[in-house]
C-alpha cells in the first residue's frame, strides 16, 4: 500500500510505477517454504507471458530449494493478492490480474518444505 503523507512531507513516492523503467514490483511467495522467510519483490514486465513467469523467473528464485524439481505445476494452486486464481499460462501477467507491488503466492500440494518441516 503506497503512503503519501500529508502537508507535502513526502513529495514523490519512491516506489512508484513509474520508476521501474516499464517494470512493476510482484511480490513473490511460495506457502509452506520458510527457507525463503516472505515474499520478495521482483521487477518484471507486466507483458510477461504468465509461463515464462514459472520457466525463466522461478528457477532463479527458488530453484536451489530442493522440493523445486519435485513441483507439478500442473497442481500449483495460485492466489493473487489473497485471491486464488487459476491463471492462463499464455496470457501476460497484466492479462491475469498481475498489477504493481501484486502479491503473488503459490502452494505445492504434497510438497512442504524440506523433509516436510515448512522450511
Amino acid at each position: 500500500m503506497t503512503v503519501t503523507a500529508l502537508n507535502g512531507y513526502v513529495d514523490e513516492v519512491a516506489d512508484a510505477v513509474e520508476k521501474f523503467h516499464g517494470n512493476q514490483l510482484v511480490y513473490i511467495g511460495w506457502d509452506k517454504h520458510l527457507m525463503f522467510c516472505s515474499a520478495n519483490a521482483y521487477p518484471l514486465p507486466p507483458d510477461m507471458p504468465f509461463s515464462a513467469l514459472i520457466s525463466d523467473v522461478l528457477p532463479g528464485i527458488h530453484g536451489c530449494h530442493p522440493d523445486f524439481e519435485k513441483i507439478n505445476w500442473d497442481k500449483v494452486e495460485w492466489t493473487l493478492d489473497g485471491q486464488d486464481i487459476k491463471p492462463e499460462m499464455t496470457a501476460s501477467l497484466k492479462d491475469n490480474g498481475v498489477g504493481h507491488k501484486s502479491l503473488l503466492s503459490f502452494m505445492t500440494p504434497g510438497l512442504n518444505g524440506y523433509k516436510a518441516s515448512g522450511s
